[in-house]
């Protein structure tokens, strides 16, 4: 594997692999450059090795932590150098005709180079100091450090958990009795097990303690376990046998039990006892592999409890069908300002006004995380009751959590989580800094963002963009992030932090200088003693802008901006050369200078999203290692003509109404483009995206016009969509209004690799389009237009195999109602139209794995064959939402009818899935303004 940039490491191990590169390359020829790349790679090789070893010590003390620092810094330092460097040199190389040419002209030591004797002063101050760091290290003698390590042991912060009183506790007992009641079903004789997971803090081994409380008197034994993140399965089956009724001489010579004998006598104690044990803390699903064996299978009700942070531990501990897995969820409003105030007060009665604002905000920031609660209330508790006080507490939550003894607990809690992380997903998250309190964070924009920091490195198999969701994904498996909208393929939308995982994730930023963060909490750069490697600005005031115009800002890689406000204090991007990321997105009308983007010849990430910007500067065709470049939300139309030279490009993302650029075929590195308009743009740059053989999303527009205007764009268009087809088109979305789409029709052969085929359109199909057949194996959703539904347009689309979701929008009043069949994975299944409304009935069998269910529901048809719609045998339903129409032709009592009679469907459904009905006559608000959003989407504009 690759090495990457990390939080730990920072660049050392990338830098070695760049140092090793140019040892082997032609600039190794330059006289003087081989000698001191080899002596520094050397030097830096033996650092490496060290600094790998103390960052896995568990409690490294302060002198290791300097000195790892120390480290860090200069490899950054070292990688910007030679970054310079190769980039003046290939300059030199370009002015004068190609390398070899200029290499006989520099024939010549380094130290006598014009242009490069900065560099060679560079090279020299860092040796320097590679000596004085390998000095440091032998005076503080860390040699002697062992990487087992450990200053002291501590208290284990959920000892509060098991000991808390039931009085104290707050919200707690609608889950413990219905988990109770779930546990003490009768006729279940065999061992059930219960698995709780959720964030750390929420609470799961205070109420696992609770549900085990009210049941243990129906139970011959109870044992209460908790796991070590590392932990010993013979000391956990110990400590089984230790709270469990044993005969006289069970347990002689315990104390020289192997594993295998532990297991076996903890079976032998528990083979006829109803037993009840709760292991708390499981951070693994292998510990739980190790484990389980010693819980025998006697059908005696015997029972037990899991709790995890970790969503697949979960399953995996509770992988039979009568088996459960409880998600723990935040305090609600109501329940977190009764525990605070409680706490605090006694009631919220007696909390002043003057208070009251400031304890909202507290309580904002603790987001129902019970834990986060007692720890902040208690640290109130004990100082004055002042509104000023209470606001410094407010502001200074962060490093509280670690000097305050009041908050030392949650403080564990939750760094037990970051702890427990492999050393690239803490990089990944200590990333999530960057953003502000409550941010949405969109997966894509993320995963594009950590590429481009050189976080992430491609893996057998997969591509850098898998590797980097499987991270995103592995940090909301982990608890560590909330996931916001699942799409229609279970994929996360976007993830936000947990307020008080932010606190935790920018001190420990600020502890690595990972990220800088103005804005959040900190107010000057009073102490710093290193360059800003990172920045992230989310409010200035002139008095942090004067501030950081004394800063030296050429070694910050990655700026991220995410208020307009802050952008009039903000330096001249020509400071900024270092940098691999820029990010504007959202700051509304931008008002900046863009003047110097050209000295950016590092940047891979730019984005000006939502800017409102228009005119793009000159200097961004000169970023030649630019990856992605967002223009979503700008009013910018035209792309410079030297774009297409940015070959490197990957996702380039513009705002509808903007013409393809002439050669774009040349950008063959690219995988998404996004909001081109084909009908605006030369017919032979419409023919160009043919040439796009990496591509695998196409998001495009057409304009109306008269029938034969645009005929020469739509033929290079189906000409470029049949190259696309055969090669890795996945997503292909297309907008028009006031124009045909007939020309997709002919589409031949069939794009074999297709998964989504989206039109927005007032243009319908008269039938399903031949290339739409079972034979596109990937194809998982679609939405599509049709001029009427019928059981025979239907029928192509249920024989797809892998069709998840689909979306049909529908012109004519149907002649017949429409049955259903097939749709063997079919999870969403919505019917919609601007102009008249449908009535389908399900048979056994089909859509089995429907859970989504969406239609306008035509009365007056259903009043000629009934109101049945057969959701009965939609056997995994979870929602249905219906749109009752009669067109003016039948009374609201028969809407009425149809409106019960399908909320009586629902009812009897054994899932009693939720049934929501616009348009019932019961109350005429409903019927004006009850209407789903999305019926107007297609209308014609």
């Amino acid at each position: 594997m690759a090495p990457v940039v990390s939080a730990a490491l920072g660049a050392l191990g990338p830098l070695l692999t760049k140092l090793g590169g140019l040892l082997a390359g032609e600039y190794g020829r330059l006289k003087g450059v081989r000698r001191e790349i080899r002596s520094l790679e050397s030097e830096l090789i033996s650092m490496h090795a060290a600094l790998k070893e103390y960052t896995e010590l568990e409690d490294p003390g302060g002198q290791v932590k300097a000195w790892i620092s120390l480290v860090r810094e200069l490899a950054y330092d070292t990688e910007d150098v030679f970054d310079k460097f190769i980039h003046q040199l290939h300059k030199g190389c370009v002015r004068r005709g190609g390398f070899k040419e200029f290499l006989g002209k520099i024939a010549l030591p380094l130290k006598k180079l014009g242009a490069q004797r900065a560099i060679a002063d560079h090279i020299d101050e860092l040796k320097d100091r590679i000596k004085q760091v390998k000095e440091l290290k032998d005076s503080y003698k860390l040699d002697n450090i062992s990487c087992s390590a450990s200053r002291h042991t501590a208290v284990d912060p959920r000892l509060c958990a098991l000991f808390a009183e039931e009085a104290h506790l707050v919200g707690i007992d609608g889950p413990r009795d219905d988990l109770a009641k779930w546990m003490v079903e009768e006729g279940k004789m065999h061992c059930r097990v219960l698995s709780i997971v959720g964030f750390g803090g929420l609470g799961k081994t205070t109420l696992a303690n609770e549900v085990s409380r009210k049941i243990q008197g129906r139970f011959d034994c109870r044992a209460f376990v908790s796991v070590s993140q590392k932990p010993v399965i013979k000391k956990i089956i110990k400590d089984v046998i230790s709270k469990v009724p044993c005969p006289d001489g069970f347990t002689k010579d315990i104390d020289i039990w192997d594993e295998m004998t532990a297991i076996t006598k903890l079976r032998e104690l528990l083979q006829d006892k109803r037993y009840l044990v709760v292991i708390d803390d499981i951070w693994s699903a292998s510990a739980w592999d190790a484990i389980k064996y010693a819980f025998p299978e006697n059908n005696c009700s015997s029972r037990i409890i899991f709790t995890t942070r970790i969503v697949d531990v979960a399953k995996s501990c509770c992988l039979g069908r009568d088996n459960r897995l409880y998600e723990m969820e935040a305090l609600s409003d109501f329940h977190s300002r009764r525990l605070f105030f409680n706490r605090i007060f006694g009631s919220e009665d007696c909390c002043s006004n003057m208070l009251k604002k400031v304890s909202d905000e507290i309580l904002k920031k603790c987001g129902g995380l019970p834990l986060a609660i007692i720890s902040i209330s208690s640290l109130l508790a004990n100082i004055p009751v002042a509104k000023e006080e209470w606001e410094k507490v407010k502001r200074s939550i962060g490093s509280a959590l670690e000097n305050s003894r009041s908050l030392e607990g949650m403080g564990s809690i939750l760094s037990l989580s970051y702890n427990n992380l492999p050393a690239y997903l803490k990089t990944c998250l200590l990333y999530l800094s960057a953003f502000p309190e409550d941010y949405e964070i969109e997966r894509e924009r993320l995963v594009r963002r950590w590429i481009a920091e050189g976080f992430i490195c491609e893996e057998r198999g997969k591509s850098q963009y898998e590797v980097a969701e499987s991270y995103f994904y592995e940090l909301i498996n982990k608890s560590m992030v909330q996931p916001v909208g699942f799409g229609y393929d279970g994929k996360v939308r976007a993830c936000r932090v947990h307020d008080m995982m932010l606190e935790i994730i920018i001190s420990k930023s600020a502890e690595d200088n990972f990220m800088t963060v103005l804005g959040g909490g900190q107010t000057s750069f009073a102490n710093r003693h290193r360059f800003i490697r990172r920045l992230s600005i989310q409010h200035i005031d002139q008095e942090l802008a004067s501030a950081l115009a004394n800063e030296d800002l050429s070694h910050v890689r990655s700026l991220t901006v995410t208020s307009s406000g802050c952008m009039k204090h903000l330096p001249s991007l020509a400071e900024f050369e270092a940098l691999r990321v820029l990010d504007f997105e959202g700051c509304e009308d931008l008002e900046y200078d863009m003047n110097g983007m050209d000295k950016l010849f590092q940047l891979k990430y730019l984005s000006l999203g939502r800017t409102h910007k228009s005119k793009l500067p000159q200097g961004i065709v000169m970023l030649g290692d630019l990856e992605t470049l967002d223009l979503r939300g700008t009013g910018v139309q035209d792309l410079p003509s030297g774009i297409v030279r940015l070959i490197k490009l990957q996702h380039l993302l513009v705002q509808s109404g903007t013409k393809i650029p002439n050669g774009i075929g040349d950008m063959r590195n690219l995988r998404v483009l996004s909001g081109f308009t084909i009908t605006q743009s030369r017919v032979d740059a419409v023919e160009d995206l043919g040439s796009l053989t990496s591509l695998h999303e196409l998001d495009v527009y057409l304009d109306g016009g008269e029938p034969d205007e645009y005929k020469r764009h739509e033929e290079m268009l189906l000409s470029s969509l049949f190259k696309l087809g055969r090669c890795k088109l996945l997503t292909l979305r297309i907008n028009r209004y006031g124009g045909s789409l007939e020309f997709l029709g002919s589409w031949s052969p069939p794009p074999s690799s297709l998964q989504l085929f989206y039109m927005s359109s007032n243009y319908y199909f008269q039938y399903v389009p031949r290339w739409i057949t079972p034979a596109l194996s990937s194809l998982s959703y679609i939405n599509i237009n049709l001029i009427e539904l019928t059981d025979e347009g239907l029928h192509p689309l249920g024989e797809l195999p892998s069709l998840l979701r689909l979306e049909l929008w529908f012109k004519a009043r149907p002649k017949d109602r429409v049955t259903v069949h097939g749709f063997p994975c079919l999870k969403e299944f919505n019917i919609s139209s601007n102009h008249a409304s449908a009535y389908v009935t399900f048979v056994k069998g089909a859509m089995p794995k429907l859970e989504i269910f969406g239609l306008q529901f035509d009365v007056s048809v259903a009043k000629t064959y009934g109101f049945y719609v057969g959701i009965e045998y939609l056997t995994c339903l979870k929602h249905v939402r219906v749109r009752l129409y009669n067109n003016g032709a039948t009374p609201s009592e028969s809407k009425a009818a149809a409106a019960a009679a399908i909320r009586n469907e629902g009812a009897a459904h054994p899932n009693h899935p939720t049934v929501t009905i616009y348009g019932e006559p019961v109350e005429k608000d409903n019927e004006e303004t009850g209407g789903n959003d999305e019926d107007k989407r297609k209308e014609g504009n």
